[in-house]
């Protein structure tokens, strides 16, 4: 016996393997391999046909839904004409083009050609900042990664004291023309309970139109740039920026072995963004180097930069998952239609507000101890129907299942990021690049105007071209001082908004602690008082008062009001308990919310800071 392979074969099997071996003749054995070898050739042509076919098949597929996505966003063809006479068209299945013409640099490195800024960005804080350094004179190449109109699910919202900034800026008719909706005020539900807070506004801020806006973001965006388009001193460029550049071109990493930021690296052409995601394009990506004294980064909320400029720490607390409800806000939120209306269900508020004259947004709340319900099985609209629904207000609930069960839903990570820059020479930070808060009270414009108002001002005495009047040199450590002006002085209403918003969003949401859990009812009693007990909380979240020892008063005279509630009628030692509890509680939320803010930088003027040298 033989072994070959741990198969056992005897003599008699070998012999005849090789009787039949032999009995082949040679030409025999040349027509069989002959013949393998051709249906080898073929199985293999018939594979790769079939791999393409079935690609072709799906790649089909894809673009139909695609198509039906978008005709049921009303993407249909559409034309309409802007302030400079161009034409936006939309064609269904194709990516949209806007009524923005870009001309392409005159050379790959535009050294001769000094600007006087670089803004990265031109979403509201990037096209806002645009406008206003072009109306001082200063001359603006302004980059952004896709100049079609975006579609977000925040930034929706913006309240009194933003748009008495963007009036102070000159910008307020960036509002017009797209549906936005005043809004005046707020309504609150908890349990059946309902609470209605208007916006503090006297006879003079009436008089000046001053409320609330709320709109599409999109379209908002869109009125930005143009304004920016329009202005003879703003260059916008479609392109996606790439690196920061030292004065030679080369990548800047850190200003310890690479000095100052002299400009940007940015690519035009190649992959282009179409519904929110990177798809192939049709030509070569080029690069591009820019330069400027001055490159300020807007980048938002994805920010590739960030790291480079700041040592900031994010925190993620939650998602919002958005939908659109059709019908008139009159009949959807009832009488008070021009309001904002917050839910303080289980496990986190859940929000309205009119966006157009046809439209209302809701804003679902998952927080991040709550597992993210999956979109394409179907559990997102379970959540929402069994979990959100019955918590609504009943007039809603018809709108918002038939919301639901269109599928429209879109979801957003919501952010919380103090300021922290690192003060890099020849840069710096704006917008949600630099600086973020939860999106509960809807600040973020808010805070992103006020710096550009504050900016604006700092920059000012250094005049248009940022050059000493001597030389022909640019004025770098006064464009440095500026930018310390403006740290200094950004900090009283931008970090009050930022901790409002965080506290809340901690105390509107649901807890396990039975003292968190009376605070949240404290909260909503307090506000349901009206009068100076809500005015004052109003004033802060709408940014009409940047005061940030109102924040402090308000929010433990909040905790103060829960613990009489529980000490009255009688007195007993488990409801002093659950009182300290309370204490407690609001203690824990704001204190760190304060120190990651900087206690420094929140209670003491700039005159003193900058003798301690904290800037």
């Amino acid at each position: 016996k033989k072994e070959s392979f741990g198969f056992v074969f005897t003599t008699t099997h070998f012999a005849r393997a090789q009787k039949r071996r032999c009995s082949i003749s040679r030409f025999g054995r040349r027509r069989r391999r002959r013949r393998r070898k051709s249906f080898f050739v073929v199985y293999l042509h018939r594979r790769r046909a079939r791999i393409l076919i079935m690609g072709a098949l799906r790649r089909a597929a894809s673009s139909k839904t695609k198509e039906k996505k978008m005709s049921n966003d009303g993407s249909t063809s559409k034309s309409s004409s802007s302030s400079n006479g161009t034409t936006t068209t939309t064609t269904r299945g194709k990516k949209p083009t806007h009524e923005f013409k870009f001309a392409l640099p005159t050379s790959s490195d535009e050294r001769d050609k000094k600007w006087d800024v670089i803004i990265v960005g031109a979403g509201v804080a990037g096209a806002s900042l645009a406008c206003v350094l072009g109306n001082q004179g200063r001359k603006v190449l302004c980059v952004e990664r896709d100049c079609a109109e975006p579609k977000r699910i925040v930034g929706e919202l913006l309240q009194p004291g933003g748009y008495k900034k963007l009036k102070e800026l000159g910008l307020e008719s960036c509002v017009e023309n797209i549906d936005a909706q005043k809004v005046f005020g707020y309504t609150m539900y908890k349990d059946g309970e309902e609470a209605t807070m208007m916006y503090p506004l006297d006879e003079k801020s009436l008089s000046e139109d001053i409320a609330g806006r709320s709109f599409h973001n999109g379209r908002f965006v869109q009125q930005l740039r143009r304004k920016a388009y329009a202005n003879k001193n703003v260059t916008l460029r479609e392109g996606t920026v790439k690196c920061l550049v030292k004065e030679n071109g080369e990548v800047w990493n850190d200003e310890a072995n690479d000095g100052g930021v002299a400009g940007i690296a940015y690519d035009i052409g190649g992959d282009e963004w179409f519904n929110g995601q990177l798809v192939p394009g049709k030509e070569k990506p080029k690069r591009f180097t820019s330069y400027a004294p001055l490159t300020i980064v807007c980048d938002g909320h994805f920010s590739s930069l960030r790291k480079k400029l700041a040592d900031n720490k994010i925190d993620l607390p939650s998602h919002f998952v958005g939908l659109i409800l059709n019908g008139p806000p009159s009949e959807i939120l009832g009488e008070n239609a021009s309001q904002g209306h917050v839910v303080l269900g289980d496990p986190s508020p859940v929000l309205f507000y009119p966006i157009s004259s046809q439209e209302v947004r809701c804003l679902v709340d998952i927080p991040a101890h709550v597992q993210m319900p999956r979109m394409k099985d179907g559990s997102m609209a379970k959540y929402v129907l069994e979990k959100i629904l019955p918590q609504v207000p009943k007039r809603v609930q018809p709108y918002l299942k038939s919301a639901v069960e269109r599928g429209d839903f879109k979801a957003m990570p919501n952010k919380t990021m103090p300021a922290n820059p690192k003060r890099t020479k020849g840069a710096v930070l704006l917008g949600d690049s630099f600086n973020m808060r939860h999106p509960l009270t809807g600040g973020g414009m808010t805070v992103a105007l006020s710096d550009i108002a504050t900016f604006k001002s700092t920059l000012e005495p250094l005049g248009p071209s940022f050059r000493d009047g001597a030389s022909d040199e640019y004025n770098f450590s006064g464009i440095q001082k500026a930018v310390d002006e403006f740290y200094a002085h950004r900090t009283r209403p931008a970090l009050t908004i930022n901790t409002l918003a965080n506290a809340l969003y901690k105390v509107f949401t649901k807890s396990e602690n039975s003292g968190m859990e009376e605070m949240r009812k404290a909260c909503f009693q307090y506000l349901k008082l009206g009068g100076g007990y809500a005015r004052g909380p109003i004033a802060l979240l709408s940014g009409l008062d940047p005061n940030p020892l109102s924040l402090v008063t308000h929010f433990f005279a909040v905790a103060i009001f829960g613990m009489g509630r529980l000490l009255v009628p009688l007195p007993t030692p488990e409801r002093c308990w659950e009182g300290l509890k309370v204490l407690s509680g609001a203690t824990q939320i704001i204190v760190p919310i304060v120190n990651g803010e900087g206690v420094l930088r929140m209670f003491f003027p700039a005159t003193i800071r900058r003798r301690l040298g904290y800037i």
